[in-house]
């Protein structure tokens, strides 16, 4: 039996036309499941008996559980448990402009980003569409809120799992779903330039950001596993084509880390590699966690940095801290959970 979750309505409409019935009987089921969110096909009362045994011999209802919820001044994160008892995570941070939520796209990450706690734990398996659809379902009704905005940077690296991804973004940008706009969601990628390809060749007009963290390929090999397969200047190219091809803007987001890769010097790099690039840089705070020596760059230096892609015309912002007392940094909830530190 399948998750109700996992299907487009389109999906939905050759369902219902493969059991001769009127496709347009999946925007009623999309209805129900989006916008009244029922947890029950006995609740829709618009479709006939005969659909609704149909419905409830082929899918099911099945979430997520949430563990644990630990809250911070404007932030909440989420340790979910899968069907087969694995855990991801999920942050929700509210904003001036709305409430954006981070979520997971794997269970681990084979990327093995030094800096990074997702990557501390190997990939175990893809997330379904409907394992990513369902954090937001269900942060939604626990905290009663309407998210506005959905980042693609929780556990697991997105491009790693493209065709599952790809979809759960059809399902959010239905009008007739959860109806998120494509301008107000997030693909973040450590630069897998074949998909990044791919992407570009969709047409869906969703945001793309990439995790650059340095400037030059020695560094950026070093703590960044990844620029060994894909280089920083055939990333940059591919970075150039896409934009050239889809007209959209892209983020850098570069992780602060003192002493690694926020010296003066590594900001007049950034600003020469980035150079007439449609582009702006988030400069990212670190979270530092007790299994990795990085520190974050003081609060000084990160200004620093940020003047000097200032003065030299690269657009760029600092991300507001959050949740340093809610094990914030990627995949550490999942970690601590996961080796008995709760």
């Amino acid at each position: 039996m399948q998750n109700i979750y996992n299907f487009s309505l389109v999906d939905f409409e050759n369902y219902f036309e493969s059991i001769n019935e009127k496709k347009f009987k999946a925007k009623q089921l999309y209805e129900w499941l989006y916008r009244k969110r029922v947890s029950s096909f006995d609740e829709m009362s618009n479709l006939k008996k005969e659909v609704i045994t149909s419905l409830k011999e082929n899918y099911c209802f099945d979430k997520l559980k949430i563990i644990t919820k630990l809250s911070d001044v404007d932030v909440h994160k989420y340790l979910f448990e899968l069907s087969d008892g694995k855990k991801i995570e999920a942050v929700l941070m509210y904003h001036d402009y709305g409430n954006s939520l981070c979520i997971s796209t794997q269970v681990g990450c084979n990327m093995s980003c030094s800096f990074c706690e997702s990557g501390r734990l190997k990939k175990q398996r893809d997330l379904l569409p409907y394992e990513m659809i369902t954090q937001i379902l269900m942060i939604e009704e626990d905290l009663n809120i309407r998210i506005s905005h959905v980042v693609l940077m929780g556990i697991g690296e997105p491009f790693d799992n493209y065709d599952n991804v790809m979809k759960f973004l059809d399902i959010v940008n239905e009008p007739l779903g959860i109806a998120l706009g494509a301008r107000h969601i997030t693909v973040s990628t450590c630069g897998i330039i074949p998909k990044i390809e791919e992407f570009a060749k969709s047409s869906r007009q969703i945001n793309l950001a990439i995790s650059l963290h340095a400037p030059n390929d020695e560094l950026r090999s070093k703590i960044m596993p990844i620029n060994k397969v894909y280089k920083l200047k055939d990333l940059i190219e591919t970075i150039k084509r896409y934009i050239n091809q889809t007209g959209r803007r892209v983020t850098f987001e570069y992780i602060m880390l003192a002493g690694i890769n926020d010296s003066e010097e590594c900001a007049l790099e950034l600003v020469n590699l980035l150079k007439g690039i449609n582009c702006y840089v988030n400069l990212i705070p670190y979270n530092s966690t007790s299994h990795f020596e990085y520190k974050k760059s003081s609060n000084e230096q990160i200004l620093k940095f940020f003047d000097i892609l200032h003065k030299n015309n690269l657009n760029a912002t600092i991300r507001r801290e959050f949740g340093s007392k809610v094990k914030a940094a990627c995949g550490q909830l999942r970690a601590n959970f996961e080796e008995g530190k709760k």
